[in-house]
């Protein structure tokens, strides 16, 4: 399926969109957002691991996974609600409120950190997740209302590159923590950033309300059954939206295991784990930004299959060169795990899972967007947002099952490649059968 929405000059053209007046402030205000969630979770979480006092009812052990648990929660609760709030409100207005909101919430956050309090910390990151479920659907809704027909496959490639951009840069900043005055750092730098999110939202421009008022529905669990089951309706929105949930499954996969694949697998310090983090961050953004020049402002599912086929290759090639270390060996440093010439291939392995999975999800995000009719577009990504959530968690117990079974890291990493492999034979054949009339995304 190939839509033409025009082609544009590349790189000019790309630098001249994040400069904009339409697009510049909405893409700080999202990277800034997605950096401040995620410096706050690595801080907590590192609080929890070298601070909760060891005879605390609560182990570390139940409290990290309770801490992820608490952020995705709202995911699954809200997102109907969100959507449905979100198409019947001017977009960016809802953007300056979320991000208003977010000071307090920082304050008290800050107030936390400094007091080393978890109770509150933990209590505080839920709330940050009901902000993020409410940001969600805002974030891909908005951007066919602010950007042209065919600047909407760059604008997806510069939010999923930012996205992933902003997340590492915030991982590494949470560390921060464990700094001399790091507790002083990091409580002065999340109000920090939440100030200029909340600055630069103020001057998104205006999108006015994308649907008439329609009564809300406040029962979380049947506003949820009702959109998954209106997404469900949209076979465009839908087949992308599978697409997505697989894309984020994956990515969960691969993230949640780099610690155990580094630790146990290769023999490596945690060096090495943020060395993984940021090569398959910065690979997201490259690829994603590639999927855009390679389609020069055309809507076209045409990658996906080749993203889907390229995780597949470089999963099992990852397989074939993950071999454990001598029993025994002490752990290898940064410089010494480089210093390897086969664990260069690891990273070429990862480098590519990560190119691939940006190829992969740039045009199943603008297609979510441009098959959607825009006064059902937010609920239609909240619906989207609570797949993702779901297949997260699917993610989660899938790997424990298999790790229980006796699967080692790096075949549970193959087994991710066969199943992408699948993936990639689906989104194939289903390509004759997508229409090639999308709606044209409302351009400004």
């Amino acid at each position: 399926m190939t839509t033409t929405l025009s082609a544009r000059p590349e790189s000019a053209e790309s630098l001249a969109l994040l400069a904009s007046r339409r697009f510049g402030p909405f893409f700080a205000t999202q990277f800034l957002s997605a950096f401040n969630d995620s410096a706050f979770k690595n801080a907590l979480v590192l609080m929890i691991a070298y601070r909760v006092d060891r005879t605390a009812a609560l182990s570390a052990q139940l409290l990290i996974p309770l801490a992820g648990g608490l952020f995705t929660l709202p995911f699954f609760l809200g997102s109907a609600t969100a959507g449905q709030f979100a198409d019947e409100t001017d977009k960016a207005r809802l953007v300056r409120l979320i991000k208003l909101s977010e000071i307090p919430v920082m304050l008290a956050a800050a107030a936390g950190v400094l007091a080393g309090s978890t109770v509150t910390l933990l209590a505080l990151l839920f709330v940050m997740g009901v902000e993020a479920a409410f940001f969600g659907p805002v974030k891909y809704a908005i951007l066919p209302d602010i950007l042209a027909s065919d600047e909407l496959v760059l604008g997806n490639a510069w939010v999923e590159a930012g996205t992933f951009l902003a997340i590492l840069l915030g991982t590494i900043a949470g560390m921060l923590i464990a700094a001399p005055y790091g507790t002083v750092l990091v409580a002065v730098l999340i109000v920090a950033v939440a100030l200029a999110a909340w600055a630069t939202s103020l001057l998104i421009p205006a999108t006015g309300a994308a649907a008439a008022h329609h009564r809300m529905r406040w029962n979380l669990i049947a506003a949820t059954a009702e959109i998954l089951s209106e997404a469900a309706r949209e076979r465009l929105p839908f087949r992308a939206m599978l697409g997505i949930s697989w894309f984020w499954l994956a990515g969960a996969t691969y993230l949640s295991q780099f610690p155990a694949y580094v630790r146990f697998t290769l023999g490596a310090r945690e060096a090495v784990v943020t060395l993984f983090l940021v090569v398959f961050s910065v690979g997201i953004a490259l690829g994603s930004l590639a999927c855009s020049r390679l389609l020069r402002g055309q809507l076209s599912l045409r990658p996906v299959p080749w993203g889907a086929f390229g995780i597949a290759l470089f999963s099992s090639d990852l397989w074939l060169a993950s071999a454990r270390p001598a029993a025994g060996a002490a752990l290898a440093g940064l410089l010494p795990f480089l210093a390897a010439p086969a664990h260069w291939r690891i990273l070429a392995d990862l480098l590519g899972i990560s190119l691939s999975g940006g190829l992969f999800i740039v045009p199943l995000y603008t297609l979510l967007q441009a098959a959607s009719a825009r006064e059902r577009r937010a609920r239609i990504v909240g619906a989207n947002n609570v797949v993702n959530a779901g297949a997260m968690v699917l993610s989660a117990l899938a790997t424990m099952a298999l790790l229980a079974a006796g699967v080692s890291v790096a075949e549970l990493f193959l087994i991710t490649g066969l199943a992408s492999l699948v993936v990639a034979a689906l989104f194939r054949l289903a390509l004759p059968g997508f229409p090639v009339g999308l709606p044209p995304a409302e351009g400004k």
